[in-house]
């Protein structure tokens, strides 16, 4: 069966999701403790060949295949059908320039002893050094990922911004207890690179948390398994929707596939100028239904998990 953008591939957390309908809304549970951080030496950044960089798999396409969930569904599967629009993308190289191409870039890490990749996010934050990306993207099965660096504007194996090693990796309370697709938000603080501060060199996106539903937002990613390569940063556009499976997240029509992990989704995006606000990442997708991307939804967690990383 044809895969969705990441291979389904949030193993146990997907099949879970799957076959229960969740009870607590994204918006209102909090975790007894605050969120989890990972300290790292942040000299990742010499690790990092441009050999390794193109050895690096999408950290889904390292994980084994989610099994087929459509025999696990008890409900029929909605029709998704939002409007289309000039403006509607479900998985183009973007052309449009503008602040993404350097906010946006290639996230890569060592899981399991291999070489892996997601993407992230700049956003804007006090110390001028956070990267937003998904929780997967920072730890998965119980261990946090190493020697991991952000690449802003990753253009075909280049790095025009340089390498930013992570001081610190972070997650949510939630996806460091159980992995909970709900809460699979990560974040990074980078160290400075010769001498200057991350969004100093490549700017910022703004970031949102308890938003409204349903509005509209584009989409940003590296996707890195067939058809894609990795090399060009890839865009999807759309009105989002509410997941009817069990989780809380947002859906959107997208056909990016493993390594758009993290990638972020951005309200009120201008075209123009490549700018908006971040209100969730790429995150997972069901094997039954193709073509279509859940983030989790920004709310009062998510919210905590950036003021830690941003107090670094």
């Amino acid at each position: 069966m044809k895969r969705t953008g990441l291979r389904a591939a949030i193993l146990a957390a997907v099949a879970a999701l799957a076959t229960a309908v969740l009870s607590t809304p994204a918006t209102a549970a909090h975790a007894a403790s605050g969120p989890a951080v990972h300290p790292l030496g942040g000299g990742a950044a010499e690790y990092w060949t441009p050999e390794k960089m193109r050895s690096a798999r999408p950290l889904d396409g390292l994980m084994a295949d989610a099994k087929n969930l459509a025999a696990d569904v008890t409900a029929g599967v909605p029709r998704l059908l939002p409007s289309r629009t000039s403006k509607v993308s479900t998985g183009a190289p973007w052309t449009g320039g503008g602040a993404v191409t350097h906010t946006a870039g290639r996230v890569f890490f060592t899981f399991n002893g291999s070489p892996a990749s997601c993407s992230g996010d700049a956003v804007t934050s006090a110390n001028r050094s956070v990267v937003i990306t998904a929780g997967h993207c920072v730890k998965y099965q119980g261990s946090w990922h190493t020697n991991w660096v952000f690449v802003p504007g990753y253009d075909n194996g280049s790095a025009p911004y340089g390498e930013w090693a992570a001081t610190a990796t972070l997650t949510t309370p939630q996806w460091q207890a159980s992995e909970d697709l709900n809460y699979d938000v990560g974040a990074a603080v980078v160290a400075p690179l010769n001498g200057q501060y991350l969004t100093d060199v490549v700017g910022s996106q703004g970031i949102a948390f308890n938003q409204a539903r349903g509005r509209a937002m584009y989409s940003f990613g590296y996707p890195a398994e067939p058809p894609y390569d990795g090399r060009k940063l890839t865009y999807c556009a759309g009105s989002t929707f509410n997941d009817t499976f069990g989780s809380n997240d947002l859906g959107m029509r997208c056909d990016m596939t493993g390594g758009s992990s993290g990638g972020p989704w951005l309200l009120n995006f201008n075209t123009a100028t490549g700018a908006g606000v971040q209100n969730s990442v790429n995150s997972f997708g069901y094997t039954f239904l193709p073509g279509v991307m859940f983030g989790p939804y920004f709310g009062s967690d998510a919210e905590a998990l950036y003021d830690t990383a941003q107090a670094r």
